[in-house]
């Protein structure tokens, strides 16, 4: 296997000169008081900057709400996960041992979370050049294969224009439970179209999450209606 130093060179093609920081925001909560917690707060800040400038850029003609689409669905948890695996960034995490029983090198929170924390140790170690060069080269081929804006809206966004355009009243959502350790919850909740006669539930890793999978049940659930009718 590819030593740390090794992996961020072929991986991102980064090469770190304070190694220290790699070691950090390659350390979970769970192996030690330093951890890249510190490190992902400053990667999520600076992914965001330098995600928006891209997406300013690329579409020129885009408007406040499509770039903020953009944005957010470049750096979604998903996308973040998927790009960490492609990476095998999850074979480089060191973890505590429950975490490590429990796959945690494969859990996507735990992947985007440590990715983003790569991203502000670049930044620390070669200032904001150096993070925009690794980002755009993980990430500048998936804006470009976004679909357009329209279609990147989250389906609780979605759900409530198609109530509005038939005058209808807005569905209601509520948390049904929430499961596990505080620092890794995993929530269900249930969205009611009462005016739709559609009721579904969906599951996340936090309460906006879980809402928004159960938005899209409904969705798809009306979609379905519509097919049969």
């Amino acid at each position: 296997m590819l030593t740390a130093d090794e992996w961020a060179g072929k991986r991102l093609g980064y090469r770190f000169r304070d190694p220290a920081l790699l070691d950090v925001a390659l350390t979970h909560r769970s192996a030690g008081r330093a951890n890249y917690e510190r490190l992902e707060f400053l990667g999520d800040s600076v992914l965001n900057f330098v995600v928006a400038v891209l997406a300013f850029h690329e579409y020129p003609l885009g408007s406040e709400g499509d770039l903020s689409r953009y944005r957010s669905a470049l750096v979604s948890s998903q996308t973040l996960a998927a790009v960490a695996g492609e990476l095998a960034l999850g074979e480089q995490l060191r973890l505590g041992g429950g975490e490590l029983k429990s796959g945690g090198y494969r859990r996507g929170s735990i992947l985007a979370d440590s990715l983003e924390a790569l991203f502000g140790a670049v930044y620390l170690d070669g200032g904001l050049e150096a993070a925009r060069v690794v980002i755009h080269g993980l990430l500048a081929s998936r804006l470009a294969d976004l679909p357009d804006a329209e279609a990147l809206k989250d389906p609780k966004t979605r759900l409530q224009e198609q109530l509005q355009s038939r005058g209808l009243p807005l569905p209601k959502y509520a948390v049904e439970e929430v499961a596990g350790e505080p620092h890794e919850q995993w929530f269900i909740a249930s969205c009611d179209a009462a005016a739709l006669g559609l009721r579904e539930q969906g599951e996340g890793s936090n309460r906006r999450n879980a809402e928004q999978a159960a938005a899209a049940r409904v969705l798809a659930a009306l979609g379905n209606e519509r097919e049969t009718q």
